[in-house]
């Protein structure tokens, strides 16, 4: 049945569509589909079935039809749900269960659909669960494919909504703000509808009244409300005031009312950190203070997740308090000891915490001393640029070369970059490659920025962006091996989820095509005021390097120059120049560069195969000016493996099929 002439309802097309594009391509191949009969489809014979290939294939799409009908009903209420509870983290879980992370985009239509119908309030709450949502529990193209289909059924939409060309072109602007979704987006499918459609006026109103406008992020993020109308520091300052108002007044039913009020059940580990510091400050209070935490625990205001979470942070800053409290070490043992023997906290949860005060008086004045100096040291650092100076301070200052006096230092410098410009943020990445610290103390330092991220993310927002950024970084630069990234997440993760999105956007960036140059400019390359080398510019100086080695020159000044670039991500590059140049001029003594390069670890295994790679991939036209070209690579893939650059597994003809089919399919 020709879908085209009326047959079937607009809601059974969709659906067969959804089917049909969620299909595993790789699962049919093309040239089994014949454009004129739908009916013509075959799959290959199984023997162990009985039933034929057209029984099997209805069958099959019956099945995708119908998870994908079930998925929709689990969506919808899930949707509404979350409109209920304002709970990110219960509905990921609850997205998760529902498991078919191949209909992903499907909820994000129907989220946004739903909530472009209701009020500001709901609008927010979408798009704060789309970037929760994104790349760590829904991959970027499901989102990409959601907007998509958002921005196709816009004519549909304004039958019942009839502002959607306006809301769903914010919506768009919020998600490219966002990072969500790519500028691109909005040119790409501009291209791909008609020119009448609703969809061409959602795409230039998103780019022209929104993207386009001065100061449009804060315009953008703040149009709903932004943070469900209230601000982090609102909430501060609210939770602040009924504690005050509670140490003096000791009324509890009001404090509970309060904390109703304010419908951050996620921030609630807030309420409890500040309590406690004013128990710690105000000793007093401390009777009344733990009264109320105690209650708020039993009586379920606050839970066990969101109490243990508020110890935490506090035992994170204790060094920090040791300055306005005295022992506050000991005061905080005492909070800690006085809550679990009474039942509401659970200690098992917290980290280590001990107390001997001779051991840590000298090792809190020790850190913080080192704290101020370093501080000094990394504000110079940013006006001048200098990173001799650095080391020479950091010699003096830190003689003996202690492990957590460096992680200090990386935390440090880290912390106060993030809440800089890029120029700052590009400083620091350059100068954490050029101190040579060693790689567990900088892991340390890692740790250190990671297990505080809460705090950070209260006057930082982007603090996840950042983090990830910088630990990408790192990788790309070897300051850390990828193997590191493991050790970061077994030391620091547990069910906090900024953590877990710290790792797992560092890890995504990384996995990303072109992830290493796209890295290494994140900030603007270069480090200090530098615009950082054009890619063009770096190939010509492979070349030189490489040609200057070939005709006699030092092994060790080619080496040199190579590091001198500063790209170790881009030594991919010097590979395949220098295998081209040895099959063209039958000259083998950039072989030997290559030897030295791989056993000195310049260039590493990885960027070992991308070199191999990129010559197989394009043999077919170095084979015009080398007739042997392919015999000769073949031969010196063999040599490749017996040295040990290459896995065993490594076959450029599997990998010249594979580039084929990607271009067949794009």
């Amino acid at each position: 049945m020709d879908f085209g002439q009326g047959y079937v309802s607009k809601e059974h097309l969709e659906l067969h569509e959804s089917a049909t594009e969620s299909a595993d391509p790789s699962s049919v191949s093309p040239l089994q589909i014949s454009p004129k009969s739908p009916r013509s489809i075959k799959s290959p014979k199984s023997p162990k079935s009985p039933r034929s290939p057209k029984e099997y294939d209805n069958s099959n799409e019956k099945k995708k039809n119908t998870d994908l009908d079930d998925y929709k009903k689990k969506a919808i209420i899930v949707v509404e749900e979350y409109f209920t509870t304002d709970d990110v983290v219960a509905t990921i879980n609850e997205i998760r269960e529902l498991g078919k992370p191949q209909y992903g985009y499907y909820f994000v239509k129907k989220l946004v659909s739903i909530s472009m119908d209701r009020h500001d309030k709901e609008k927010e709450m979408a798009a704060i669960l789309l970037s929760a949502l994104y790349a760590d529990t829904f991959e970027p193209a499901q989102v990409y494919k959601g907007f998509s289909k958002l921005v196709e059924s816009a004519d549909d939409l304004i039958v019942d909504i009839p502002d959607t060309v306006d809301v769903l072109a914010l919506f768009l602007a919020r998600a490219v703000v966002d990072d969500i979704l790519p500028p691109a987006f909005l040119k790409k499918h501009m291209a791909s509808l008609p020119k009448d459609s609703k969809g061409v006026e959602v795409l230039k109103k998103a780019e022209k009244s929104y993207l386009s406008a001065p100061l449009h992020v804060e315009i953008i993020e703040r149009r709903w409300g932004g943070s469900k109308n209230m601000t982090v520091d609102d909430v501060k300052v609210r939770i602040n005031n009924f504690l005050k108002e509670y140490v003096v007044s000791g009324d509890k039913k009001e404090v509970f009312r309060c904390i109703k009020d304010l419908k951050v059940p996620f921030f609630h580990h807030e309420i409890v950190k500040r309590a406690l510091i004013m128990a710690m400050e105000r000793r007093q209070a401390e009777g009344p203070l733990l009264d109320l935490l105690k209650e708020a625990a039993e009586d379920g205001f606050i839970n066990s997740s969101q109490m243990s979470k508020g110890f935490g942070r506090l035992i994170d800053t204790v060094d920090d308090l040791s300055l306005d409290i005295p022992n506050a070490r000991g005061v905080l043992q005492q909070l800690i000891s006085q809550a679990a023997s009474e039942g509401w906290l659970c200690v098992s949860s917290l980290k280590s915490f001990s107390v001997d005060p001779e051991k840590n008086s000298i090792k809190d004045s020790t850190a913080t001393n080192f704290k101020v100096k370093t501080q000094s040291i990394i504000q110079e650092y940013f006006l001048s640029g200098d990173i001799s100076e650095v080391n020479s301070c950091l010699e003096q200052e830190n003689s003996s070369n202690c492990a957590e006096l460096n992680a200090i230092f990386v935390k440090k410098l880290i912390t106060l970059a993030m809440d800089r410009k890029n120029r700052e943020k590009e400083m620091a990445s350059v100068l954490l490659s050029s101190l040579c610290f060693p790689a567990d103390d900088v892991v340390s330092g890692f740790v250190k920025l990671i297990e505080s991220a809460d705090d950070t993310a209260l006057d930082n927002p982007v603090v996840v962006e950042d983090l990830a950024m910088f630990l990408a970084r790192a990788v790309v630069d070897e300051v850390l091996a990828p193997q590191h990234l493991v050790e970061i997440g077994t030391q620091c993760l547990g069910p906090d989820s900024i953590r877990n999105k710290v790792l797992q956007m560092a890890k995504s960036t990384l996995n990303a095509r072109l992830s290493g140059e796209r890295i290494l400019r994140c900030w603007g390359g270069g480090g200090s005021s530098r615009p950082g080398w054009a890619v063009e510019d770096v190939k010509d100086k492979i070349g030189k390097l490489l040609e200057e080695y070939e005709s006699g020159g030092e092994i060790r000044e080619a080496c040199r120059c190579m590091k001198e670039l500063g790209m170790p991500f881009f030594h991919h590059e010097v590979v395949k120049k220098a295998l081209v140049a040895i099959m063209e001029k039958k000259n083998e003594r950039l072989w030997g560069l290559l030897k030295e390069c791989f056993e000195t670890g310049l260039i590493t295994m990885n960027q070992m195969v991308k070199g191999f790679g990129r010559v197989a991939e394009s043999l077919d036209d170095l084979a015009l000016d080398v007739p042997d070209a392919k015999n000769q690579f073949t031969y010196y893939v063999e040599q490749a493996k017996i040295q040990g650059w290459l896995e065993n597994s490594f076959s450029f003809s599997k990998q010249e099929h594979a580039n084929a089919t990607e271009n067949s399919t794009s």
